[in-house]
């Protein structure tokens, strides 16, 4: 299965596409979509839904993630987010892909093993869970980690379904 991990900015998007191959996941591509800060609310919104559809177009995720965003700063700050937050989840639901979203420390704790981890180690374990993984930004790599927590819980639920239905038969 191919995922699609994002994490959501209005100055910064970052995405990551991995395959998910038994036990194995492998690095397809990485990046971010900046809109122009100088632009409008809505042009900004705009360009990040065509830079995300045009990813979604390229690399044909099967499913996507989204790490849900904490913000404790200042309401302002929270409302915009909130909107591209919305754009994000919104690119890939338009084209009918399943989009699921996990809190930050779910995300941590599946990649580094403790939920309150650095962003550098998130980084450097992105990097060695995903060879050949660029993770030129902290958004690309912490997108690739929310695309690895995915899989996990992906894979998991695959898991439990065959369980459930060979201990519960045919539905």
């Amino acid at each position: 299965m191919r995922f699609l991990g994002l994490d959501p900015g209005l100055t910064v998007t970052g995405w990551g596409v991995l395959d998910s191959v038994g036990n194995e996941l492998r690095h397809v591509a990485d990046g971010v979509v900046r809109p122009r800060a100088q632009d409008s609310m809505g042009a900004r919104l705009a360009q990040l839904h065509d830079g995300l559809a045009r990813i979604i177009a390229q690399y044909a995720p099967d499913e996507a993630a989204v790490e849900e965003t904490f913000v404790n700063r200042n309401a302002a700050s929270a409302l915009r987010l909130g909107q591209a937050r919305g754009v994000v989840l919104l690119a890939p639901a338009l084209v009918g892909i399943l989009v699921a979203e996990y809190p930050a420390n779910t995300v941590k704790k599946s990649v580094v093993g403790a939920g309150h981890a650095a962003k550098r180690q998130v980084g450097m374990m992105v990097k060695t869970l995903l060879p050949g993984s660029a993770c030129l930004t902290e958004d690309a790599a912490d997108a690739l980690a929310v695309a690895i927590c995915h899989a996990h819980h992906a894979q998991t639920r695959r898991a439990l379904r065959k369980i459930e239905f060979s201990i519960g038969g045919a539905p």
